[in-house]
């Protein structure tokens, strides 16, 4: 991972997807990947830059499947545009074993994925459609490689910051990232002092509108 890469992943330490798509809903900016769900409830968030990857329908003879993966770095995100197909797998506990040991941080599909006994028992996070047991050889093909793609109706570009947790995923725009951390984050410290005042008795009511909590998320 570049420099840079760090820089932007640590500007969302501590924050998670809900804060997040405030954030993001108050900018007006897309990137929610609608119906693209964690396997498991993992208790942690996952934030890293996105390596994409754009499937097709396999010709014939068929293309590769997975050689990408030696080209993914330490804590990106493998981000998988299958078409948002449920037919056929492009993903394994081949490629969730050997993902676990080159530490990519997550894999995200816009499709299926198989094997879910292995991802649970290694904790390796995949976020997805479903799973599906029919494998996607000769059905499915690499098309191209950190090319724009779409998850769940969201744009992904390479490099965008992907943040996933047991609430869903979100793709932010590279190019927004740091204004959209800074937002989620006073977002998140007004919420915090809206529980701070129900702790010390105030009503809901109350306590949201002496923090304007109907506006935090109002696209300005």
């Amino acid at each position: 991972m570049q420099q840079e890469d760090k820089e932007l992943v640590a500007l969302f330490e501590g924050l998670d997807t809900p804060g997040v798509s405030d954030a993001m809903d108050k900018l007006g900016l897309p990137g929610h990947c609608f119906d693209v769900m964690p396997l498991d409830n993992y208790a942690g968030v996952i934030v890293g830059p996105a390596f994409t990857v754009k499937y097709v329908s396999a010709s014939t003879p068929a293309g590769s499947v997975g050689d990408f993966i030696d080209d993914v770095a330490e804590g990106d995100v493998l981000v998988i545009d299958n078409d948002s197909r449920t037919d056929c797998t492009v993903w394994g506990d081949i490629m969730t074993q050997y993902a676990g040991k080159r530490k990519i941080a997550a894999t995200v599909i816009d499709g299926v994925c198989r094997d879910v006994s292995k991802a649970l028992t290694d904790n390796y996070p995949l976020f997805t459609r479903g799973r599906f047991m029919r494998t996607g050889k000769d059905r499915v093909q690499v098309e191209g490689v950190n090319v724009a793609v779409s998850i769940g109706k969201a744009r992904v570009v390479a490099r965008d910051i992907i943040v996933a947790d047991a609430n869903g995923v979100l793709a932010v725009p590279r190019a927004r990232a740091r204004e959209v951390a800074e937002l989620a984050r006073k977002i998140e410290a007004a919420e915090s002092r809206i529980r701070a005042q129900i702790e010390q008795g105030k009503t809901l009511g109350e306590a949201r509108a002496a923090m304007g909590y109907h506006t935090l998320q109002r696209k300005a």
